[in-house]
């Protein structure tokens, strides 16, 4: 493998060799990871290939598409909105988007998109990768669908509706999409390298994004036949991977639940306004009581989605996951933080002071708790 790049001071180097042993042990591509603690950086490290063929080194400032690890800085911008008094979490979705109270909606709460707990992790409808890259189709068919479950009552992961509903209710109120919101009140002031969609003027820094090993045909025949409608509905309607992640389409598309592209520097960085309790440096995004309520648990359950996936019950904070009881996010069952499809890492620890931000290009088969991603985890929890 190409040596790591970058610095990674004395005390983490667990941390450092970590890194280097998933490009040799874990099928590693090329990735990046940051660690932050107390705002300072102390890991900041980078390798591999951007690409599959292994023309092109992975740089300081790749690119990489994250996946689900966008529904975070996604849920800060609606944190913002309420921070500012400018959205109530408990007030109804209707409240701001009356079209979304058809179908028997009109009592969703803010808080039940933000946890997953809507009922709308997917459309009932057949719904196409052209039409998912239509912002008004799309959230037009979401308000007026029918939740699968009672909402309130449970989680059910809303891989990809997630950022058109809870975007849709940032566009309500501030006027802009949530990538616009996020770069004109977060990214944009503190030049963190991370967007919602990718400008096209980036692409030449952008990491191609490489598929898990393929399962056969009836291995994935197997795997669709057991999951529920609503599963089916969540994570395959429309089906999404590497290859469609890779193309200019999406790329150009605003897709808030899954198409976020930055840098494990900028990843670390987003993630480490929640573990600064709201700050990041000496600019505050966030009251230090509007960070806290990212993590408010709304209830352990098995969920509707990825359930199965999992050996516990999982709980859903308000637009993050809590550690507690998977170690998700390192020993503090209080840690918080979200995974992206295929690998990619976000964390936040604000007991600890740290975040944490990890990007890779060659997905693995997992949508939670990748072993390279467990493994920095976990080598950086050994040195704290």
């Amino acid at each position: 493998m190409p040596q790591a790049q970058g610095h990674c001071e004395t005390r983490f180097e667990a941390v450092r060799v970590a890194f280097e042993e998933n490009f040799r042990e874990r099928d590693e591509l090329g990735a990046a990871v940051t660690v932050t603690v107390g705002g300072e950086t102390v890991v900041d490290l980078w390798g591999g290939w951007a690409d599959a063929a292994r023309t092109r080194v992975w740089e300081r400032d790749t690119l990489v598409n994250v996946w689900s690890t966008t529904k975070g800085p996604t849920a800060l911008c609606a944190h913002i909105l309420a921070d500012h008094g400018l959205l109530d979490l408990d007030a109804p979705v209707a409240a701001y988007w009356p079209e979304f109270a058809a179908a028997g909606k009109e009592s969703v709460l803010v808080r039940h998109l933000l946890s997953h707990r809507a009922g709308l992790a997917g459309l009932r409808e057949p719904h196409s990768l052209e039409q998912l890259y239509d912002w008004e189709l799309t959230t037009k068919r979401l308000a007026a669908t029918e939740p699968w479950w009672e909402p309130g009552t449970v989680s059910g992961y809303h891989a990809l509706t997630y950022g058109f509903l809870v975007g849709e209710v940032v566009r309500r109120v501030s006027g802009l999409l949530p990538g616009a919101f996020l770069e004109r009140e977060v990214t944009g002031p503190l030049a963190i390298d991370f967007t919602v969609g990718l400008p096209e003027k980036e692409a030449g820094r952008t990491a191609e994004l490489v598929h898990p090993p393929a399962a056969s045909s009836s291995e994935q025949a197997a795997i669709f036949s057991q999951l529920a409608p609503v599963a089916l509905a969540a994570l395959a309607n429309p089906l999404a991977g590497a290859t469609e992640a890779n193309t200019a389409a999406w790329r150009a598309a605003e897709i808030p639940a899954a198409n976020g592209h930055g840098t494990a520097r900028a990843v670390a960085a987003l993630y480490g306004i929640f573990a600064g309790r709201g700050s990041y440096g000496s600019h505050r995004v966030l009251s230090p009581e509007a960070a806290e309520r990212v993590r408010e648990g709304q209830g352990a359950c098995r969920d509707l989605v990825l359930g199965a996936g999992f050996e516990n019950e999982t709980e859903i904070g308000l637009g993050l996951w809590l550690s507690d009881p998977n170690n998700s996010y390192g020993p503090n069952p209080r840690a918080f933080g979200h995974d992206g499809f295929g690998g990619s890492c976000g964390l936040a620890d604000p007991e600890a002071g740290v975040s944490l931000g990890y990007v890779m290009n060659r997905m693995g088969p997992h949508i939670a708790d990748d072993p390279r991603k467990m493994a920095l985890i976990d080598a950086l929890y050994s040195v704290l």
